[in-house]
């Protein structure tokens, strides 16, 4: 450890060795764990070479990590994790002439597309992780994804790689002529004992035949098996082809083994034609699918993808994918994706007909539905969720990867799936089948429980009885995942003997001492063993005041994390998963390193104290419980309900303090406050008085305090219904804490709308918890469900719709009620009859009854920011809908995400800073660039103040602006 510190102490970066860190990082996206010795950030090219130096001395591995996604194990070991994600970001150079960009490594895939849109051109490999993963993992794996059949695989586009080697050394690797190559030989230096030793090696005509012989059939564009030495006999250096000779064809795939890459330099292609469609071929059978799927190549297709009845299954239950699903009919076995694209509308049809014609000649498909435009991007979209959706299974029985990366020749397709079937049936096993049948390769995925030793057996087996079917097919077994852990063990069976002592070779000639990620590729470890569970464990009985039964329990509920780390995504991309993330990029502040830590901590210890950890405090800490997870996880990870039993159970054993149950008694304190409200914000408005309140507490000296008020909302309504006698709907205003004693413009506005509409409004007073819930007294909460789901029942007896105004009141009768109340037919029914009243309004607008004729012909210019829950359990399209009524209003939504004050979140000192800058990620500048005159709506009342204490400009309430529209 004293080395370490000297370490430490050496780097512009951070190195950390803490529990909660190496715990962090002890897990990617695949099966495995391993426990590093520490995390290392990086800075710069120096800080590697130091950290590399330091390996070097220490006999102790280097792991490099990017978004840490992969699936086979290639980003976890026991060594040092050098992540370079978070400084090594940035896009060095663009050469449009020469279709050529160079970035560091820790660039995301869609963010250097979106970089490179302008300019007409894009990096064409294209994984299903694309909004998160990195072009150095891209580079390690040598990605491919949907795109491959078109653009190639990451090799394909890698011109040359800056690099560290193991002696710390900085070499560039690019294409070099015969004479180049002959001037490397020549250096006296590992770099050129590296060129030296693979021509001596490769220059022997018997090692060439045993490459050829032994090696995956070269029409496999996809194959990453091995080191990729096939690649260099390509070279006129070796009596190939290509007149060049790069080491970067070997780099590409080495997962990290040979050397640590610092800058990457890749061809772009120009981007795809404009105009496009996607017919979606429906199938009986899994045999008829892939009968069609050689004939239809034949189509100069963009994108040939499957996905089989599991994945299509797993699609019913996500709240994202749901709506993606529109194009399924009826119940398929299997469906094919085809996309075409042509330079004119008129090329395109001739295109689709072709195609068309193929699939009626075979007859096989009983569907074929056309896409086009939006509806593309969709059904693609329902395809990239299918790996993450998998993990929606509940219990410990999962689809494992581990056979999921074979690539076979097109015309060996059906067959090798029809030999695999039949390996899977003789383990009983309803094996998962999607991915890229244009390629050759399926995704093909066992469901086994690796909690138990039968079927930890049962996952070398069924591994290795792949691997020999492959291998008669002379396929790869690692077609675009890479061996990792998981298949290096098979690579000897795989490639030959003779084979694989040459990579070993390879591998000591590049990397001596054996640094570089150690335990993949060669010398690999067991690929049985370091498995994210303990095996054959007692399974540890957690008692929870919360209802996590859904997921068999709190532990599995955080389980069902599978590491696909679609909460790495930045604010670049759609959605808002996960702010604390965008704004600090640090791994415990996203939705795959909370979960991992509470399974982690949830599972050590004794049964008193599972929940007493301070590692979890942390992880938790800047979760501002935005729901976000709870419907983009693909997975479906519901780190907000977990963050709230946690600070119950923690705070049970530690005590809550005082500013915790300030905020939780908030409505208490409000409607005390409210009898004497000129007193009270009086006191909030004084610059001192206040000053002195926020700092005993503990609240940032930054914040405006919200005031509060007293109303009569029952005389307001008397008073506004003998003006209107157009009554002809019932329906039930609930006035939620927020509107009862601090919004009460908006209550008013809400009842008076709803009335001149014509609707008998009735009123319903309740505290809906949703302080107590944020801060984890769960106790308190529970009993004012349980209140109020017996209230609420009478208004289902009446068949009279409840609307409500806050979305993190009304919508929290939908979620968290779920989980604190035992009567969960009656919860159900309630969920279904409560609504945010755009939803309301929205539905009233669809069916005819509400018309634009009663507002305004005025145009005025209007921008929305909807509240978290909403885009997590409701969607945004009917605030925009309710703002669209009058004619001339023209109505945008916002592209943000959390706002980031989140209830008390933004007015905690210490959270001051991370609320501002989630704000000023996407909210803040949106707000800045609008005219003086556009309204800003925002139905939130802590997106109100939140925008009011970054922008200085009050938002709306929809509500208020429909309000204000009202002419009769």
């Amino acid at each position: 450890m004293e080395n370490m510190n000297a370490l430490r102490q050496e780097l512009a970066g951070d190195l950390l060795t803490d529990n909660l860190s190496t715990t962090l990082y002890a897990t990617d996206a695949s099966v495995y764990r391993k426990i590093p010795k520490a995390v290392a950030f990086p800075r710069n090219v120096g800080d590697i070479k130091k950290i590399v130096e330091f390996a070097s001395k220490n006999n102790m591995g280097l792991i490099p990590r990017t978004a840490g996604t992969s699936l086979a194990g290639q980003c976890v070991g026991d060594g040092i994790v050098v992540d370079v994600s978070k400084h090594f970001t940035q896009i060095i150079d663009l050469d449009v002439a020469n279709k050529r960009v160079t970035i560091q490594p820790g660039v995301i895939r869609d963010e250097l597309n979106q970089y490179l849109e302008p300019h007409g051109l894009f990096f064409g490999p294209n994984t299903s992780t694309s909004n998160r993963c990195m072009l150095g993992g891209m580079v390690g794996n040598n990605s491919s994804g949907t795109t491959s059949i078109q653009y190639g695989v990451t090799r394909d586009k890698v011109i040359s790689l800056k690099t560290i080697l193991s002696d710390g050394s900085e070499v560039e690797f690019k294409p070099l002529s015969k004479k180049e190559f002959q001037e490397k030989i020549a250096l006296d230096s590992l770099e050129g004992k590296i060129y030296k030793d693979v021509f001596n090696e490769l220059s022997n005509k018997e090692i060439q035949e045993e490459i050829k012989n032994e090696f995956p059939k070269p029409e496999i564009h996809r194959r990453n098996t091995g080191y990729a030495i096939d690649e260099l006999l390509k070279s006129s250096i070796f009596d190939g082809p290509e007149e060049t000779f790069n080491y970067c064809n070997l780099l590409t795939g080495s997962e990290g083994t040979l050397a640590f890459t610092t800058e990457i330099t890749v061809h772009l292609d120009e981007i795809p034609p404009k105009y496009s469609a996607m017919v979606v071929t429906h199938y009986t059978t899994l045999e008829d699918c892939l009968s069609d799927v050689v004939p239809v190549m034949d189509h100069g297709l963009h994108l040939c993808e499957m996905m089989d009845k599991v994945i299509l299954d797993c699609t019913k239950n996500n709240k994202t994918q749901l709506k993606n699903r529109f194009f399924v009919e009826g119940d398929p076995a299997a469906l094919l994706m085809l996309e075409l694209k042509a330079d004119s509308e008129e090329e395109l049809q001739n295109e689709i007909q072709k195609l068309i014609a193929t699939i009626k000649a075979s007859g096989l498909s009983y569907a074929n539905p056309i896409l086009y435009g939006g509806d593309i991007a969709k059904a693609v979209e329902l395809r990239k969720a299918g790996l993450g959706l998998l993990g929606n299974i509940v219990g410990d029985m999962k689809a494992v990867a581990c056979i999921e990366d074979t690539a076979v020749a097109l015309e060996d397709l059906k067959d090798f799936i029809a030999e695999f079937s039949e390996i899977m049936k003789g383990y009983k096993q309803n094996a998962v089948y999607y991915a890229h049948a244009g390629a050759g390769e399926l995704h093909l995925r066992p469901i086994l429980n690796l909690k138990k030793s039968k079927d930890v057996a049962l996952f070398r087996s069924i591994t290795t009885d792949v691997a020999k079917l492959t291998k008669k097919y002379r396929g790869s077994f690692s077609g675009e995942h890479g061996d990792g852990i998981v298949r290096a063990e098979f690579i000897p069976l795989m490639i030959g003997e003779k084979n694989y002592e040459l990579l070993k070779r390879i591998k000591a000639s590049f990397d001596p001492k054996g640094i570089f990620n150690p335990g993949k590729i060669v010398d690999a470890f067991p690929m049985d063993e370091s498995l994210r569970y303990e095996i054959d464990r007692d399974e540890p009985e957690i008692t929870t005041l919360m209802d996590f039964s859904d997921s068999e329990g709190i532990l599995k509920a955080a389980e069902k994390c599978n590491g696909s780390g679609d909460c790495r995504k930045t604010h670049h991309a759609k959605g808002g998963m996960c702010p604390s993330y965008h704004a600090t990029k640090n791994e415990k502040d996203t939705t795959r390193g909370r979960a991992n830590a509470f399974r982690e901590f949830l599972t050590t210890g004794g049964a008193s104290d599972r929940f007493n950890k301070s590692e979890l405090k942390e992880v938790f800490d800047l979760c501002l419980s935005c729901k976000a997870c709870a419907s983009e996880c693909p997975s479906n990870v519901d780190i907000a309900s977990l963050k709230a039993e946690f600070l119950y159970q923690y705070q049970e054993r530690n005590g809550y303090s005082l500013r915790s149950k300030l905020f939780a008694y908030n409505t208490k304190l409000n409607k005390i406050g409210s009898k004497v409200a000129w007193l009270t914000n009086a006191v909030y408005g004084s610059e001192w008085l206040s000053g002195l309140l926020k700092q005993s507490v503990g609240v940032a000296k930054e914040r405006s305090m919200p005031k509060v008020s007293s109303f009569n909302f029952n005389k307001h309504l008397q008073k506004i219904k003998l003006q209107d006698n157009k009554i002809n709907k019932k329906v039930v205003l609930y006035i939620d804490e927020f509107t009862h004693y601090m919004d009460t413009d908006l209550g008013k506005d809400a009842i008076e709308l709803l009335t001149r509409l014509g609707y008998d409004v009735q009123l319903f007073y309740a505290e809906s918890g949703r302080t107590y819930l944020s801060k984890g007294f769960l106790k308190q909460a529970k009993k004012l469900a349980l209140d109020n789901v017996r209230e609420l029942k009478v208004f289902l007896a009446q068949d009279t719709p409840v609307l409500g105004i806050e979305p993190s009141a009304i919508l929290s009768f939908r979620d968290e009620y779920k989980r604190l109340v035992p009567d969960q037919e009656g919860v159900k029914a309630i969920a279904d009859n409560v609504f945010l009243i755009e939803e309301f309004l929205a539905k009233e607008i669809e069916k005819g009854l509400l018309t634009s004729d009663r507002f305004t012909k005025e145009a005025k210019t209007i921008k929305i920011h909807n509240h978290c829950h909403q885009k997590a359990l409701s969607n945004q399209k009917v605030t925009f809908d309710i703002l669209n009524l009058p004619e001339n209003y023209s109505v945008t939504i916002i592209s943000s995400g959390c706002c980031g004050m989140a209830g008390s979140f933004g007015y905690e000192k210490e959270h001051y800073d991370v609320s501002m800058q989630i704000g000023e990620l996407k909210l803040f500048p949106a707000i800045r660039m609008s005219g003086e005159t556009t309204i800003i709506s925002a139905n939130g009342t802590s997106c109100r103040h939140q925008i009011k204490d970054g922008t200085d400009r009050d938002a709306m309430h929809p509500i208020t602006i429909l309000k204000n529209a009202l002419v009769n």
